[in-house]
């Protein structure tokens, strides 16, 4: 997986809603085409010849079902010359190409049926054309959607004989022959219905948003366990105003015959409802959509203009990785928090400290060298953040930023802090009478000892004791009070401004951190509730 933007990691954490076709998400995208029938869904040739025909002479950028098309037989068309082609587009739905054998000329039609059918005034069979009357229509129409209703893709392939002009358009797509149907399947992925679970189980609701059919997409919906309900079609999201469709979009899981213009409405419609939505799509089509999203997703497979406006590039596509990706943004996303937490409510109560000492002592409360030192000691603890462990509270659920629960923490921990600081304070001025040096060293191994043990508090919503910190970062936080513990005894000591420290105040040292520990675990617990946060085990 490559972040193209490190804050989009955070927001794949928090993501709660991912919108996706369901070709190569829910399926394995790789079209086969299976069968070329009549209107009556007898096997018939000519379908797939004149299928073959429109394929083979697109210019633009070929589907996979037209792929799939051409790799299915290779055919002898050397007989026809391509003249003219009208290119498909999202509100058409179909393409048509015109081809020339010798004096004959034909423009041949193939796209969805909804988009076919309804130009067709007459149909072939056994090699003769007839009249569409509503028989006829009602008999195609049940032809595809048996089709479809079973699982596959299915196009339309029509026909008519072109009149000569200079070019065509897509007003010359009238009066077609429907000569037949192309079906392909695209089966479900392995282990997609597990995948499908666990993002469910795990705070996020999968919308499938595609171009398909409803037929199909029931169908495949079903199979691979989500839970459908009402299919909302494209012609029904062009009916309505953006207010209707952001409570439709926010209530429905399927989406289908959708354009891309629509696909755009339906993510800003789920922002506009404080949704944190991300969109995976690899066309170019996509790329508004992807930009559009929260978080637009891509794979290493898709046109250049798709990973340009994706901030995530997948290099597999596959729900299991976006699934992973999505719990590695939430384990990054606990991880800053625990940074943000612990550096500012011990850089709020150290400010609190410092000016409170300033106006009652005669001399500095500590050296700026020192001051520069501890804090070089206390970020070289946090450093190790990042391989933590993050409870498993705080994974099962999107998570978003929350500006008041860092505020709060800073105004009560950050005080509670200063409140240790005084003592401290107090100890040494009135209990081992320190001279100013030995108050410099004495407030510089409390500070450090405080603000940096205190990660092992902070660093879980639930007890320090049953949360296991990580290897490095228990390493590198024990190092680093131990460095400072013993820096007043080497012999950078007096160059640092340092003095050794009596036997009894590391007695004072164990009191005062066990028993600020202690109280931040517990006004922890509280703020937790009061903001209403998971407490983990």
């Amino acid at each position: 997986m490559i972040v193209k933007h490190l804050a989009a990691l955070q927001n794949f954490g928090s993501m709660d809603i991912l919108c996706s076709d369901k070709t190569g998400t829910l399926t394995t995208g790789d079209m086969i085409l299976d069968k070329y029938v009549d209107t009556a869904g007898a096997v018939l040739e000519r379908v797939l010849f004149l299928g073959y025909l429109n394929s083979y002479h697109e210019t633009g950028i070929r589907s996979p079902l037209d792929t799939a098309i051409l790799a299915h037989k290779t055919l002898d068309i050397t007989a026809y010359t391509k003249l003219d082609e009208i290119p498909f587009d999202f509100e058409r739905r179909r393409l048509s190409v015109v081809v020339a054998q010798g004096d004959k000329r034909l423009l041949i039609t193939k796209g969805a049926p909804e988009g076919v059918l309804p130009l067709s005034t007459q149909f072939e069979a056994e090699g003769q054309r007839h009249p569409m009357d509503s028989d006829a229509m009602e008999r195609c129409k049940k032809t595809y959607q048996e089709l479809s209703s079973a699982g596959y893709r299915v196009l339309a392939v029509a026909y008519r004989d072109a009149e000569v002009q200079s070019a065509y358009r897509a007003q010359d797509e009238r009066d077609l022959t429907l000569v037949g149907f192309l079906a392909f399947i695209d089966p479900p992925l392995e282990g997609v219905v597990e995948v499908v679970n666990s993002l469910k189980r795990d705070g996020v609701t999968l919308k499938i948003l595609t171009g398909d059919n409803e037929l199909v997409t029931r169908h495949i919906c079903e199979q691979v366990g989500l839970e459908v309900g009402d299919i909302v079609m494209g012609d029904d999201i062009q009916r309505m105003s953006d207010t209707a469709l952001a409570h439709v979009a926010e209530n429905s899981a399927v989406f289908a015959r959708v354009s891309p213009a629509q696909k755009n409405r339906i993510l800003i419609a789920l922002k506009n409802r404080q949704h944190v939505v991300g969109y995976i799509g690899d066309g170019i089509n996509d790329a508004p959509s992807l930009h559009a999203a929260d978080v637009g997703i891509s794979v290493s497979s898709a046109v250049d203009v798709a990973k340009d406006a994706a901030e995530i590039i997948l290099m597999e596509r596959s729900l299991e990785v976006l699934h992973h990706g999505i719990l590695e943004g939430r384990k990054a996303f606990g991880n800053v928090m625990k940074y943000l937490l612990m550096g500012t409510s011990s850089n709020f109560g150290n400010m609190f400290s410092m000016a409170g000492a300033s106006l009652i002592l005669p001399f500095l409360p500590m050296l700026p060298t020192q001051i520069l030192l501890n804090n070089f000691l206390y970020d070289l603890a946090q450093i190790t953040i990042p391989t933590d462990n993050v409870d498993a509270s705080y994974i099962n659920r999107p998570r978003r930023w929350d500006i008041g629960v860092i505020r709060n923490f800073m105004l009560v921990i950050g005080p509670l802090s200063s409140l240790y600081d005084f003592l401290t304070f107090y100890a040494l001025l009135k209990i081992f009478h320190a001279s100013p040096t030995l108050f410099h060293t004495g407030w510089f191994v409390e500070s450090l000892a405080t603000q940096t043990l205190v990660l092992f508090v902070i660093r879980t919503t639930g007890s320090p004791f049953k949360s296991k910190p990580s290897v490095p970062l228990t390493v590198t936080t024990v190092l680093i009070v131990l460095i400072g513990i013993l820096l007043p005894y080497t012999p950078f000591a007096a160059t640092l401004g340092f003095a050794p420290l009596p036997l009894g105040f590391f007695v004072f040292l164990f009191f005062v951190v066990g028993t600020y520990l202690l109280l931040v675990e517990v006004v922890k617990r509280w703020l937790m509730r009061r903001e209403g946060l998971a407490i983990g085990k």
